[in-house]
């Protein structure tokens, strides 16, 4: 029997969040020292791969990360990202719509920051801010929703006849520790910044929240999405490292072969006086 990839098991095919374990983990490492382990081998390979993107120049990747507040994508970024050439990457933060923004079409600020061929996209929120929060807000009707969903999968369609790969990862966490991480930018002087009081404001539609993202992962399911139990950081970022590495793996990217003769180039190297 074939064993399962991480993929496979955080793929998620049935849309039902109050059945999943925000502090699961249901594949892989059981502890912070064996995730930690794991990380570290991962990242190698994940340098080795990024590199042969970057040098192959005809494809790119985009890990969009979505979730509640305090979910950890910051810390995804920081943790697993970050273990790459920030050369060949291409970090993106969508915040609140500008005025500016809000005349165009939703997505006209999203293509603007697509990944390079060659490059790691990461988007800390992205398309999806443009529907979720809407609808929690009551800004958005039912059929606008329908229209955006509809937008939202022909965007990624397109993108992935571009050759653009799109791995989409839901940071999955409970109330409780929201609470518990709140709490703790509340506690330390040199993580107030990161609090803002809209922080409890968007706490206490919780629900409302759970339904739009229901609806979302459920209608814009044609590129798969990830569940990621999202408690445990550890567990997160390992879980998130995995899967990124498997989309590389299955890419397979290449280094291209040399425009020219190598032998040759050695020889003109070799003979070549530089104070001549």
């Amino acid at each position: 029997m074939a064993r399962k990839s991480v993929r496979d098991v955080l793929r998620l095919d049935t849309v039902d969040l109050a059945a999943l374990d925000p502090a699961g983990r249901p594949i892989g490492p059981k502890s912070k020292k064996a995730a930690a382990e794991e990380l570290a081998a991962t990242g190698a390979e994940l340098a080795d791969l990024q590199e042969a993107l970057y040098a192959e120049d005809r494809r790119s990747v985009l890990l969009v990360l979505q979730g509640m507040d305090t979910s950890g994508k910051g810390g995804t970024i920081r943790h697993v990202v970050g273990l790459v050439n920030p050369q060949g990457l291409h970090i993106a933060s969508f915040k609140k719509p500008t005025p500016a923004e809000r005349r165009h079409h939703f997505l006209w600020r999203v293509r603007k920051l697509l990944p390079e061929l060659g490059r790691i996209g990461v988007f800390d929120r992205s398309h999806y801010e443009d529907v979720l929060v809407p609808k929690v807000e009551g800004q958005l009707s039912a059929a606008a929703a329908r229209t955006r969903y509809q937008e939202i999968n022909a965007f990624e369609r397109e993108l992935a006849e571009s050759g653009v790969t799109v791995l989409k990862c839901f940071l999955h966490i409970s109330p409780d520790v929201q609470r518990e991480r709140l709490l703790a930018r509340l506690d330390d002087p040199r993580k107030h910044w990161k609090y803002t009081p809209a922080d409890i404001d968007g706490r206490s539609k919780w629900s409302r929240y759970q339904q739009a993202y229901t609806a979302a992962l459920k209608h814009c399911s044609a590129t798969p999405w990830y569940a990621v139990p999202a408690d445990r950081k550890w567990y997160r970022n390992w879980a998130v490292s995995r899967l990124l590495l498997e989309t590389m793996r299955e890419l397979d990217p290449k280094f291209p072969p040399p425009a020219y003769d190598i032998e040759a180039e050695k020889a003109r190297l070799l003979n070549a006086d530089p104070l001549a």
